[in-house]
Protein backbone atom coordinates (compact mmCIF):
# COMPACT_ATOMS: atom_id res chain seq x y z
CA UNK A 1 0.00 0.00 0.00
CA UNK A 2 1.50 3.40 -0.64
CA UNK A 3 0.50 6.75 0.43
CA UNK A 4 0.55 9.62 -1.69
CA UNK A 5 2.05 13.06 0.01
CA UNK A 6 -1.66 14.06 0.80
CA UNK A 7 -2.18 11.35 3.10
CA UNK A 8 1.24 11.62 5.18
CA UNK A 9 0.69 15.36 5.45
CA UNK A 10 -2.96 14.58 6.74
CA UNK A 11 -1.04 12.12 8.90
CA UNK A 12 1.60 15.00 9.98
CA UNK A 13 -1.25 17.61 10.71
CA UNK A 14 -3.25 14.74 12.76
CA UNK A 15 -0.03 14.20 14.93
CA UNK A 16 0.26 18.01 14.94
CA UNK A 17 -3.06 18.56 16.79
CA UNK A 18 -2.57 15.24 19.27
CA UNK A 19 0.02 14.98 22.17
CA UNK A 20 1.79 11.82 20.34
CA UNK A 21 5.53 12.42 20.98
CA UNK A 22 6.59 9.51 18.17
CA UNK A 23 4.30 7.70 15.57
CA UNK A 24 5.71 4.68 13.60
CA UNK A 25 3.82 3.48 10.54
CA UNK A 26 4.49 0.19 8.87
CA UNK A 27 2.51 -1.55 6.09
CA UNK A 28 4.08 -3.57 3.07
CA UNK A 29 6.96 -1.61 1.01
CA UNK A 30 6.31 1.82 3.55
CA UNK A 31 7.01 2.81 6.35
CA UNK A 32 6.75 6.09 7.97
CA UNK A 33 8.34 7.02 11.57
CA UNK A 34 7.01 10.74 13.03
CA UNK A 35 9.58 11.70 16.05
CA UNK A 36 9.21 14.97 18.17
CA UNK A 37 11.99 16.51 19.52
CA UNK A 38 11.63 17.14 23.17
CA UNK A 39 14.18 19.84 23.52
CA UNK A 40 13.84 22.74 20.72
CA UNK A 41 10.38 21.53 19.67
CA UNK A 42 11.56 20.67 15.89
CA UNK A 43 10.12 17.94 14.45
CA UNK A 44 11.57 14.98 12.52
CA UNK A 45 9.46 13.42 9.41
CA UNK A 46 10.54 11.64 6.61
CA UNK A 47 8.53 8.48 4.78
CA UNK A 48 10.46 5.95 3.80
CA UNK A 49 9.92 2.98 1.11
CA UNK A 50 11.44 0.22 1.55
CA UNK A 51 10.81 -3.57 0.42
CA UNK A 52 9.02 -5.76 2.81
CA UNK A 53 10.95 -7.66 5.45
CA UNK A 54 13.54 -4.69 5.28
CA UNK A 55 14.94 -2.85 8.31
CA UNK A 56 13.82 0.63 8.50
CA UNK A 57 16.80 2.96 7.84
CA UNK A 58 16.87 5.35 10.56
CA UNK A 59 16.62 9.02 9.02
CA UNK A 60 19.27 11.66 9.65
CA UNK A 61 19.06 14.15 12.08
CA UNK A 62 21.37 16.80 10.92
CA UNK A 63 20.71 18.88 7.73
CA UNK A 64 22.65 17.30 4.64
CA UNK A 65 25.81 19.00 3.75
CA UNK A 66 26.07 21.38 0.81
CA UNK A 67 26.41 18.62 -2.04
CA UNK A 68 30.16 20.18 -3.02
CA UNK A 69 29.98 17.76 -6.20
CA UNK A 70 30.50 20.63 -9.49
CA UNK A 71 27.40 20.19 -11.20
CA UNK A 72 28.50 19.52 -15.27
CA UNK A 73 26.72 22.12 -16.38
CA UNK A 74 27.79 25.01 -14.40
CA UNK A 75 31.30 24.51 -12.93
CA UNK A 76 31.89 25.75 -9.74
CA UNK A 77 28.45 25.34 -8.65
CA UNK A 78 27.36 23.83 -5.32
CA UNK A 79 23.64 22.84 -4.36
CA UNK A 80 22.05 23.98 -1.15
CA UNK A 81 19.56 20.70 -0.30
CA UNK A 82 16.81 20.75 1.73
CA UNK A 83 17.54 19.17 5.19
CA UNK A 84 13.72 17.95 5.67
CA UNK A 85 10.32 17.06 3.88
CA UNK A 86 8.35 20.52 4.17
CA UNK A 87 7.04 23.44 2.42
CA UNK A 88 9.86 25.54 0.94
CA UNK A 89 9.16 29.52 1.22
CA UNK A 90 11.53 32.03 -0.21
CA UNK A 91 10.51 34.92 2.27
CA UNK A 92 9.76 35.22 5.45
CA UNK A 93 6.38 36.31 5.35
CA UNK A 94 4.14 36.91 2.57
CA UNK A 95 5.07 40.65 0.97
CA UNK A 96 7.83 40.58 2.46
CA UNK A 97 11.48 40.80 0.44
CA UNK A 98 13.11 37.21 -0.07
CA UNK A 99 16.05 36.23 1.52
CA UNK A 100 17.81 35.43 -1.82
CA UNK A 101 17.67 36.37 -5.16
CA UNK A 102 19.88 35.10 -8.27
CA UNK A 103 23.08 37.53 -7.82
CA UNK A 104 22.73 37.44 -4.26
CA UNK A 105 26.38 37.23 -2.31
CA UNK A 106 25.74 34.69 0.76
CA UNK A 107 28.30 33.47 3.68
CA UNK A 108 28.03 30.27 5.49
CA UNK A 109 25.64 30.94 7.98
CA UNK A 110 23.39 33.60 5.86
CA UNK A 111 19.32 32.41 5.63
CA UNK A 112 18.46 31.15 2.25
CA UNK A 113 15.15 29.77 2.50
CA UNK A 114 12.29 28.32 5.01
CA UNK A 115 11.10 25.03 5.54
CA UNK A 116 7.86 24.41 7.40
CA UNK A 117 7.20 21.52 8.91
CA UNK A 118 3.82 21.31 11.24
CA UNK A 119 3.55 24.64 11.17
CA UNK A 120 7.16 24.95 12.74
CA UNK A 121 9.63 27.14 10.77
CA UNK A 122 13.12 26.19 10.34
CA UNK A 123 15.57 28.37 8.51
CA UNK A 124 17.99 27.09 5.86
CA UNK A 125 21.74 28.41 5.91
CA UNK A 126 23.74 28.28 2.57
CA UNK A 127 26.86 26.34 3.98
CA UNK A 128 28.69 28.01 1.90
CA UNK A 129 30.53 31.74 0.22
CA UNK A 130 29.15 32.74 -3.21
CA UNK A 131 26.86 33.90 -5.52
CA UNK A 132 23.40 32.57 -5.87
CA UNK A 133 23.11 31.40 -9.40
CA UNK A 134 19.39 30.21 -9.09
CA UNK A 135 16.44 29.45 -6.92
CA UNK A 136 15.01 25.95 -7.73
CA UNK A 137 12.28 25.63 -5.82
CA UNK A 138 9.16 28.05 -6.07
CA UNK A 139 7.74 29.43 -3.01
CA UNK A 140 5.23 27.15 -1.20
CA UNK A 141 5.96 24.49 -2.36
CA UNK A 142 6.71 20.98 -0.79
CA UNK A 143 9.83 19.88 -0.99
CA UNK A 144 11.49 16.36 0.18
CA UNK A 145 14.62 15.73 1.79
CA UNK A 146 18.22 16.28 -0.16
CA UNK A 147 16.09 18.36 -2.88
CA UNK A 148 17.98 21.11 -4.35
CA UNK A 149 16.78 24.51 -3.04
CA UNK A 150 19.63 27.15 -4.32
CA UNK A 151 22.40 27.04 -6.33
CA UNK A 152 25.32 29.10 -5.28
CA UNK A 153 29.22 29.84 -7.33
CA UNK A 154 31.68 28.93 -4.42
CA UNK A 155 33.53 31.82 -3.81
Amino acid sequence: MGLTNDDVREILRIVDESDVDELRIETDGFSLHVLRRAAGGGVSAEPLEQPRGAPAPTPPLAAPEPDLARQPSDPGTVVVPSPMLGTFYRAEAPGSAPFVEVGSTVEPDSTVCIIEVMKMMNSVAAGISGTVVEVCADNGELVEYGEPLIRVRSA
